[in-house]
């Protein structure tokens, strides 16, 4: 069994900040678990977007209120609590924080934790060592 408090991982190197938005690894893949699961504050009167060309990203909003654009087709989806989104096809887009945004995030493949996004908002495929 693996136990995490969120606030025990801030600033450690699971607590990874940007100008935008701030993201608590709470598992990665060292935990060999097949999935990674990040809790993500995206702040308030921001606007960031992502493209997660080797992932699939499942978002869930439990805070907060914003919008959702997907960059290839121009639609929007509105985020408030309650709101799920599912990026299996690999899309680029935008979110735009009204109110500060809180979204519990899972990951497949999982990331590692070294990831950095590139100047397109995607992150590099990482895999842990056995």
């Amino acid at each position: 069994m693996y136990v995490v408090n969120r606030d025990d991982l801030n600033d450690t190197d699971r607590d990874i900040k940007s100008e935008t938005w701030r993201s608590r690894r709470m598992v990665l893949g060292k935990e060999r678990v097949g999935f990674s699961f990040h809790d993500t504050v995206i702040y308030e009167g921001t606007t960031s977007t992502f493209h997660y060309q080797n992932h699939v990203e499942a978002v869930y909003c439990v805070q907060g209120e914003g919008t959702l654009t997907d960059q290839e087709t121009g639609e929007t989806y509105p985020l408030h609590d309650g709101v799920m989104y599912l990026l299996d096809g690999n899309e680029k887009h935008t979110v735009v924080a009204d109110k500060e945004l809180r979204m519990a995030c899972v990951f497949n493949p999982p990331v590692t934790g070294r990831e950095v996004h590139d100047e397109n908002g995607v992150y590099p495929l990482i895999v842990e060592e056995d």
